[in-house]
């Protein structure tokens, strides 16, 4: 400005305007739903991304003393536990004791003990379990122990003679890896324990020694075909990693990958505990307070929009593939072993664990980014609830139990779906044919079911569990039944996507 300029106010009440003018358009979802077609979903999800740290730390004192809570009332409910046992032990003992005393005649309990095969009197030496060694998840895992074997093979020479090798059998008849305790891994992954197994892989938790963290390692199962299993769930991880350089999309941490001992070998940040363990721990039959699902939502929505950027389905979305850190404030996608890409798409019934399962997937539809929304939908339920919400036997059951809580499905998907047949009669204006066992009869049987609206709907359910006393709790319960129904939408073409999932007022507020 130069020396004697009158300064332009009204420059600065444009500045002003246009200011609050951005603020309304994140307060309002008519006005951001017009936002994201006017810019890029891209820059509207990098806001939000850099806006979830700020959330995390508002929240993260109220999640951190709800799990501090359960913490202590689970250590109150096992000291109480082994104050009982403790009690029963004690009076079982007394009853022994006062046996023992009534019998007079020491040669009558000798001969009791000869006779009959027992000691009356209490045994003073710990009971050991036996432990059946083909049950063991550590069969074989120890070098130095008895059930480590060398194999032997044998080879016919030219001349004849055999002649014999030894061969270390570093895997078991399924082709799982048997982790070795203390053991190297590509030089500097140092094995501490056994964390699991699951179709394709088993994972051990191991030190990197260069680095002195812990990490996860998915050693894929010796056979061709989990080979490239591997290799394809190794692609997609490079592609998610260079999608997300600032790690802010809530996928769990690529690292490296190496083989060994001819297994494919996927190294993975180590993060505390699967959302099942989660629940088991803090909220088995009762769920998570609603702030700590709210947080969760937002960072699995992240991590969707995220693949779909990539053009990847995830294909097995449930609690036991997302993992937590130990603050349990930070939730990350994991496990794309059952991943693919939207063009590489097969219809069958069988995709994703059932529970989770999206209805289009068993209808025999073609199938999208919405059978994860589904998944998650059905997964945000059971974290608030403590209970799994489909729990079908089999598909035609988890249709059954779909059409009871969210109503009849729309002609035009019962009319396209390739194996619809087999769960409606088409003659008959698609009347359900539910398969069940009849108890009395002791068969299966078919059972004609036409259905009309739902007969317990989510709204009902989770109304029940309503506990707020306050108004701003009750209404963030509302708005996540609102967000539950459009990720349950039974239509995947109206089924809420990841980017209006993360402008909902669940979400946001």
């Amino acid at each position: 400005m130069e020396p004697g300029e009158i300064p332009d106010t009204n420059s600065g009440r444009q500045q002003k305007k246009d200011y609050h003018r951005k603020r309304k358009s994140f307060s309002s979802p008519t006005r951001l739903n017009k936002r994201l077609k006017e810019e890029s979903v891209e820059s509207v999800e990098d806001n939000f991304a850099t806006k979830e740290n700020q959330k995390l730390e508002f929240l993260k004192e109220e999640i951190e003393e709800f799990f501090d809570q359960q913490n202590a009332l689970n250590e109150e409910a096992e000291i109480e536990k082994r104050r009982k046992e403790r009690m029963e032990i004690l009076k079982k003992h007394k009853q022994d004791n006062n046996e023992v005393e009534a019998v007079s005649d020491v040669q009558k309990i000798k001969s009791l003990n000869d006779d009959n095969g027992y000691d009356l009197l209490p045994s003073k030496e710990p009971i050991v379990p036996q432990v059946d060694d083909e049950d063991s998840d550590e069969d074989g895992d120890d070098m130095f122990s008895e059930n480590f074997k060398i194999e032997e093979n044998v080879k016919i020479t030219a001349d004849g003679r055999e002649k014999t090798t030894l061969v270390e059998n570093y895997d078991d008849h399924e082709g799982y890896y048997k982790t070795i305790m203390g053991e190297m891994m590509d030089e500097r992954y140092l094995i501490t324990s056994h964390l699991g197994r699951g179709v394709f892989s088993s994972v051990i938790k191991a030190t990197d020694t260069k680095t002195k963290q812990n990490v996860a390692i998915k050693v894929l199962r010796n056979n061709e075909t989990m080979y490239k299993a591997g290799l394809k769930e190794l692609k997609f991880l490079k592609s998610l990693m260079e999608k997300d350089p600032t790690k802010t999309k809530f996928v769990v941490s690529f690292l490296g990958h190496f083989e060994h001992r001819n297994h494919l070998c996927l190294v993975f940040e180590h993060l505390s505990m699967n959302l099942r363990e989660v629940l088991k721990t803090f909220g088995r039959n009762n769920g998570l307070h609603l702030n700590a699902v709210k947080v969760y939502a937002h960072q699995l929505f992240l991590a969707l929009s995220l693949l779909k950027k990539c053009d990847i389905i995830h294909a097995d979305i449930k609690p036991d593939n997302m993992l937590v850190n130990e603050q349990k404030n930070i939730l990350k996608l994991a496990d794309f072993g059952s991943a693919g890409n939207l063009v590489e798409v097969e219809i069958t019934p069988y995709v994703v664990s059932r529970f989770y399962r999206a209805p289009e997937i068993i209808l025999g539809l073609p199938y999208n980014y919405a059978i994860d929304v589904w998944s998650v939908g059905c997964t945000l339920y059971e974290l608030y609830t403590g209970r799994i919400l489909f729990t079908g036997s089999n598909n035609n059951q988890m249709l059954k139990q779909i059409m009871q809580t969210k109503g009849k499905f729309p002609l035009k998907m019962l009319k396209k779906g390739m194996y619809a047949h087999h769960h409606f009669d088409e003659s008959d204006n698609f009347t359900f044919l539910s398969q069940e066992y009849d108890k009395i009869m002791q068969q299966e049987v078919t059972k004609r079911i036409k259905f009309y609206k739902p007969v317990c709907d989510i709204k009902g359910n989770l109304s029940q569990l309503d506990v707020f006393h306050d108004e701003k709790n009750r209404l963030l319960l509302f708005q996540f039944i609102d967000f539950l129904e459009k990720c349950l939408n039974l239509n995947p073409e109206k089924r809420i996507s990841p980017e209006e999932a993360l402008i909902h007022p669940f979400i946001t507020m």
